[in-house]
């Protein structure tokens, strides 16, 4: 297959660098002679309703593509859509390869998780069963870091480095007052605790860094957290709690739900989470008399831009490049992943692996990097982090303020 025109997408959560991937793609496929490139507004769902725009007429120099990638959220608009199976809708099927056919697509990027991942497979072995000439690659984004066979997910080292700042930012307000407080720190993370693990890293010469740490990988027991924290009253008069947003007790409910009176589910079927930690914050005033508040970090530790890992950006951006270089290769249906070369010097190589073994696979923190009593993390889980946490990209400033690049909603096209 030649070099033709290509098309790329962004989809499920945003990260503070997922533009640095679409950045990555765009310049890659530029710098090597692709056709025209397009983008789909609000991903495959936008583009079923034909919108989509012609990239070249909003990313326009290096300039901008450097601003892209100091952009956070998703440039393009970003949508949570299941693609249902052939079987259960094939009409959907038709309508976006239509539409690719009418752009002359012929290969297709797609920007996200596991989700994303599922929909690169089912276009892919459409494609591949009916014969038709469109490779399609994936590209990993997530905070969660919970994509499976990659050793980590872009857009995970920015948020890591996020939170274990603001943990460190919170451990001195805890000690300006000479009095007892529990602050609960609330961070994202549905199943895995990749996130919340990265609390950790506030631990240094200047910081002790969180006194608890509770993932979803373990259940919460709240009568033993109640007596943990009894005891740190006898020497302490500050602790830092970090938790997971989907932290269940041991009745397999997650906790959030006992601080909610309507539960909310997505388009995925996923409770709504949020609250766990005013629920825990809550509690803890209550049943022991204590000062305590409950924080929600919630979408802030993933569109904070402001302050990114130089690693995880440049890795962004090396991910879109090998999808595009990948699929002008003749590759298709697979997604570009990252191989842990070194540790120290950290060193990684990109390479791709058939999508199937990572569409809809969750990867987990190991329970051999969760403490015994499920209360902290281990030293291993510090040392696989903090490589992707490493230096810093400063934005573009104006007037005081970062200076992002936005789409021009006026200039969308629409191909139906």
């Amino acid at each position: 297959m030649g070099i033709g025109n290509i098309i790329v997408g962004q989809s499920g959560g945003p990260t503070a660098v997922i533009n640095s991937s679409l950045a990555g793609v765009f310049k890659t496929a530029r710098d090597r002679g692709a056709g025209r490139i397009f983008g789909m507004v609000h991903g495959i769902q936008g583009f079923l309703d034909g919108n989509y725009v012609d990239l070249t007429q909003h990313v326009r120099d290096n300039i901008e593509i450097e601003l892209l990638k100091r952009t956070p959220s998703a440039f393009l608009g970003s949508c949570r859509y299941k693609l249902p199976t052939v079987e259960q809708n094939e009409d959907i099927y038709r309508k976006i390869f239509e539409n690719l056919k009418k752009l002359d697509v012929q290969h297709f990027f797609y920007i996200g998780g596991n989700d994303s991942m599922d929909t690169i497979k089912k276009l892919s072995q459409y494609a591949d069963y009916h014969n038709i000439p469109i490779n399609f690659m994936g590209i990993p984004k997530t905070v969660d870091n919970d994509l499976a066979v990659t050793d980590h997910t872009p857009g995970y080292g920015s948020a890591a480095k996020y939170i274990a700042t603001i943990c460190k930012e919170l451990m001195c307000d805890n000690v300006a007052y000479d009095s007892e407080n529990v602050t609960v720190l609330e961070i994202m993370g549905r199943n895995a605790g990749w996130l919340t693990a990265a609390s950790a890293l506030a631990a240094d010469d200047d910081c002790k860094g969180p006194d608890m740490i509770y993932l979803p990988e373990r259940a919460f027991d709240m009568e033993k957290f109640l007596k943990a924290i009894g005891e740190r009253r006898k020497y302490a008069k500050t602790t830092l709690v970090c938790v997971s947003e989907g932290i269940k007790g041991t009745d397999g409910k997650y906790v959030c739900e006992s601080a909610k009176s309507v539960i909310f589910k997505d388009s995925f079927g996923h409770t709504s989470l949020g609250g766990a930690a005013y629920y825990i914050a809550d509690y803890v005033s209550k049943e022991l008399g204590i000062k305590s508040r409950g924080i929600e970090l919630s979408t802030l530790q993933r569109c904070a831009s402001h302050f990114v890992s130089r690693t995880d950006v440049t890795e962004a951006f090396l991910a879109g490049g090998q999808a595009v270089r990948a699929s002008f290769s003749g590759e298709t249906g697979k997604m570009v992943l990252f191989e842990r070369v070194s540790n120290d010097p950290y060193d990684i190589i990109t390479t791709t692996c058939d999508v199937r073994k990572i569409a809809n696979v969750e990867k987990k923190v190991p329970d051999e990097w969760i403490t015994n009593d499920g209360t902290h993390v281990s030293k291993e889980m510090v040392s696989y982090i903090k490589p992707l946490i490493q230096a810093e990209l400063s934005p573009f400033v104006v007037d005081g303020l970062p200076r992002h690049l936005c789409l021009d909603k006026n200039a969308i096209l629409n191909c139906n």
